[in-house]
């Protein structure tokens, strides 16, 4: 395993863990192992394993299920696995050079005015 994907591994398991936990303290058993696995329809051990960063990536449908159940947004919990929804992947096909110039004049800019640009697009005030 690559010393990369074994970090975004630990991330997303680290994150993943730590969201259960808090909601698990707050929510009760519901939020246990073997009850969240149950609910997003995989074996106890696969969800430890990925929590502990010792399994592969999830499948994007994983990563969304989990997402559900922990309250999270699904496009957070797809860049912590290291994955871009199909959705996004398939809007970025349809015009990929002018996404990835977007996407890099982005890189740098505060988050206040990705925002903004946002709120314009969304808004059609442009």
């Amino acid at each position: 395993m690559s010393y990369i994907l074994h970090t975004i591994e630990n991330t997303f398991g680290h994150f993943v863990r730590s969201r259960r936990l808090a909601l698990q303290t707050r929510k009760g058993n519901a939020f246990s192992l073997r009850q969240l696995a149950a609910r997003i329809g995989v074996e106890p051990s696969y969800l430890s394993k990925l929590e502990r960063g010792l399994e592969k990536r999830p499948s994007e449908q994983t990563a969304k299920a989990l997402a559900e159940e922990l309250e999270e947004d699904p496009d957070v919990l797809l860049a912590l696995a290291g994955k871009v929804s199909t959705d996004l992947q398939e809007i970025i096909r349809k015009r990929p050079q002018l996404f990835s110039q977007l996407i890099r004049e982005l890189k740098n800019m505060p988050d206040h005015a990705v925002l903004r640009l946002v709120r314009e697009v969304r808004d059609g005030t442009w």
